[in-house]
């Protein structure tokens, strides 16, 4: 019997999310609760719409030609896809009998290392992992729970030798200053399973998402981090020998 899942919606021909040209699902449901979400819509464990792999894989492979051309895959975003392992899993387990790449974009939130976490990661080409906050107190109040799960998961991955990119999201107030890039640096220093850092520059573009929903929007007078800021904090984590990008 086909696995359901839930999604909130999927992009055809997404260039963010992994390398190349990539076919995006983005799964329903979320439990962090990250002040500057821009996908504030997704985090209901309810809504969205039900579907199959079969469904999925219907629409993955008319695009096939385009996403191989480029070296580019699927991929399972969120919300959280780590929240519907089973239908990750096989949607991963179906794109790569097609031979099509696939890579897992997750907060690293695990409740409960089952089986199933290890069969999505046997599946999976490339994990993108955020690592938003070393300090666990300001990861609460920033993403409005405890970072230690994501921590362990970072750790997990690194003892697979799973292939990794981390996202680190620049917000000022936040994670913009040189403590918390040199703390993720030293995490990180002797994981050589991570391809490269990601540091994503925060934007206000799902504010309206909030506004919508009826919710307050905390960060609305956050502006986006300066050039400058960006490039400090390039250079302290390129000193912990890794490959920084953004």
């Amino acid at each position: 019997m086909s696995v359901i899942g839930r999604i909130h919606s999927f992009e055809s021909c997404g260039t963010v999310d992994g390398p190349g040209i990539r076919f995006i699902v983005f799964m329903q449901g979320c439990l962090m609760r990250c002040k500057y979400c821009h996908n504030r819509d997704t985090w209901d464990l309810d809504d969205g719409r039900e579907v199959t792999v079969e469904e999925i894989m219907k629409e993955v492979v008319t695009y096939r030609h385009f996403i191989n051309a480029s070296g580019g895959g699927v991929t399972a975003s969120g919300g959280e896809a780590m929240l519907q392992p089973e239908f990750v899993r096989d949607f991963f387990r179906a794109a790569k009998a097609e031979g099509i790449h696939t890579c897992l974009d997750t907060n690293g939130y695990i409740r409960k290392h089952t089986d199933v976490v290890d069969e999505v990661l046997d599946a999976t080409d490339l994990v993108m992992l955020d690592l938003k906050q070393m300090n666990d107190d300001i990861h609460k109040d920033l993403i409005g729970v405890s970072n230690r799960r994501t921590l362990d998961f970072a750790r997990y991955l690194h003892q697979r030798g799973q292939k990794t990119w981390i996202r680190y999201v620049v917000v000022p107030g936040y994670t913009d200053d040189e403590e918390s890039a040199h703390r993720l640096g030293e995490f990180i220093r002797d994981m050589d399973n991570i391809e490269k850092v990601e540091m994503l520059p925060y934007h206000q573009l799902g504010a309206h998402k909030w506004e919508a929903l009826g919710y307050e929007y905390e960060l609305k007078d956050v502006s986006p981090p300066k050039k400058e800021t960006m490039e400090a904090l390039k250079a302290i984590l390129e000193g912990y020998g890794h490959k920084v990008v953004y």
